[in-house]
C-alpha cells in the first residue's frame, strides 16, 4: 500500500488537563518514535482516553505542549492535525455503504481517486467485495475493520485507537490483535492504542505506557514492565504477582540484594535501598518438599491446588500467614493440602521496588 504521509514522532511535554477540581492528566511527558506502536494501559478513569483526546485535538490542554515532528500542534484544531482517531463504538454511519463510510472525509479527492483509495483500503483490511454492504449486515470484526480503514483513509501520521477491540469476543479479539499488529508493521504508521487488558497490550505494543490517576508511571517494552515493574501498582496490573515488604541489608557485586522480610532474609535484584517491596511472579517459583540447593527460599504449607488446563496453580500459606501462588506447567507434581513445602527461586527472578 503506497503511503502519502510519513509516520510522525510525537512528543508531549508537561501535558496536563483539568476538569474543574479534577486532574485527568498531570505533568505527562511522552516521546513516541515515528512508526512505533504504543499501548496506554491502566484502569478506567486513569486518564488514557483523555490523553488520546488531547493528542487528537478534541480536548484543550490545561498545561504543556504537543509536538509532531517538532511542529507545535497544541492549539491546532483536529482537522488541521495529521492525526486520526478510531473510537471504541466504531461510529459507522448506518445509512451509508461500507465504501461510503470509508470515503467519508476524502471529498477533496476526485471521484476516480476516491474510488481507488477506497478499493485500496478494502484490500488492506481484507474486505474486498464488501463495499456495497451496509454496516448492519457485517460481523463485529468486519465493522471493526471498516472503522479502521476509514481512520486510515487520509494517511494520518499518528493513528489513535480507543479500546478498538473491546466490542469483540475473546477468540475474535485474539485473532484481530495479530491482524492489527501486522497492519501497523506494513504501514509503518505510529499507533497509540488505549486498552485496560494487559495481555492485549503485551501482544500488540512495541512499548507500553502504564497510567495511574492521570500520570504516566512507567513506559517500556512488555518484558521490562513485567519483569522490572516500577512499583506495586505496575506489578499488579501486568499480571499475577506475589509481594512481600522488606528492607535491603546489603548488596553483592552482581547487584543482588539481601532483604530482611517477615519470612526471613530473601535475595532479590533491583537498585532500591532501604525499605522495599519484593515482587515474584508465580511462574518463577518452584514448590517442593525438598529445599534442594536453592540460594533463596521460603517455607510454607500447601492450602490448595487447582488444575487450569495448561497450568497447575498451587496456593501456599507462608510462615507469616500470607498466601502466595505458584504456577507450574500441567503435569507437574502436585502435593495435597497440608503438605509442608519450600518455595524456591533464582534471585534474579525477584525484583525489589520502592516501598
Amino acid at each position: 500500500m503506497a503511503r502519502t504521509t510519513s509516520p510522525g514522532r510525537l512528543t508531549c511535554a508537561g501535558l496536563g488537563k483539568r476538569f474543574g477540581d479534577h486532574a485527568a492528566v498531570t505533568d505527562l511527558n511522552l516521546d513516541l518514535a515515528a512508526g512505533q506502536f504504543l499501548c496506554l494501559l491502566g484502569p478506567s478513569g486513569c486518564g488514557k482516553s483523555t490523553l488520546l483526546r488531547l493528542i487528537a485535538g478534541f480536548e484543550t490542554p490545561s498545561s504543556g505542549t504537543i509536538r509532531l515532528d517538532g511542529r507545535d500542534i497544541t492549539a491546532e484544531p483536529p482537522h488541521r492535525r495529521p492525526v486520526n482517531m478510531m473510537f471504541q463504538s466504531y461510529a459507522l454511519f448506518p445509512h451509508m455503504s461500507v465504501a461510503a463510510n470509508i470515503a467519508y472525509g476524502l471529498n477533496r479527492l476526485g471521484r476516480a481517486a476516491r474510488g481507488e483509495r477506497v478499493d485500496e483500503l478494502l484490500r488492506l483490511v481484507r474486505l474486498d467485495g464488501f463495499g456495497a454492504r451496509r454496516p448492519d449486515t457485517l460481523s463485529g470484526g468486519q465493522r471493526q475493520r471498516v472503522a479502521l480503514a476509514r481512520a486510515l483513509a487520509r494517511s494520518p501520521q499518528v493513528l489513535l485507537l480507543d479500546e478498538p477491540l473491546g466490542a469483540l469476543d475473546r477468540a475474535l479479539r485474539e485473532e484481530t490483535q495479530g491482524e492489527l499488529r501486522g497492519l501497523q508493521r506494513r504501514l509503518g504508521t505510529s499507533f497509540i492504542v488505549v486498552t485496560h487488558d494487559p495481555a492485549e497490550a503485551m501482544a500488540l505494543a512495541d512499548r507500553i505506557g502504564v497510567m495511574d490517576r492521570g500520570r504516566l508511571v512507567q513506559i517500556g517494552d512488555a518484558a521490562t514492565l513485567y519483569e522490572r515493574p516500577a512499583n506495586r501498582f505496575v506489578a499488579g496490573l501486568l499480571g499475577d504477582v506475589n509481594l512481600i515488604e522488606g528492607r535491603v541489608l546489603a548488596r553483592d557485586a552482581a547487584g543482588i540484594a539481601t532483604v530482611e522480610t517477615p519470612c526471613g532474609p530473601l535475595l532479590a535484584a533491583g537498585q532500591v535501598e532501604g525499605a522495599c517491596v519484593i515482587a515474584l511472579r508465580p511462574e518463577r517459583l518452584t514448590v517442593s518438599e525438598d529445599p534442594g540447593q536453592a540460594s533463596s527460599s521460603l517455607t510454607g504449607q500447601v492450602l490448595d491446588t487447582t488444575y487450569l488446563g495448561d497450568r497447575v496453580r498451587t496456593q501456599v500459606r507462608l510462615a507469616d500467614g500470607r498466601l502466595w501462588r505458584v504456577s507450574a506447567p500441567a503435569g507437574s507434581k502436585t502435593m495435597p493440602a497440608g503438605t509442608d513445602v519450600h518455595l524456591s527461586y533464582r534471585p534474579e527472578a525477584a525484583w525489589s521496588m520502592p516501598a
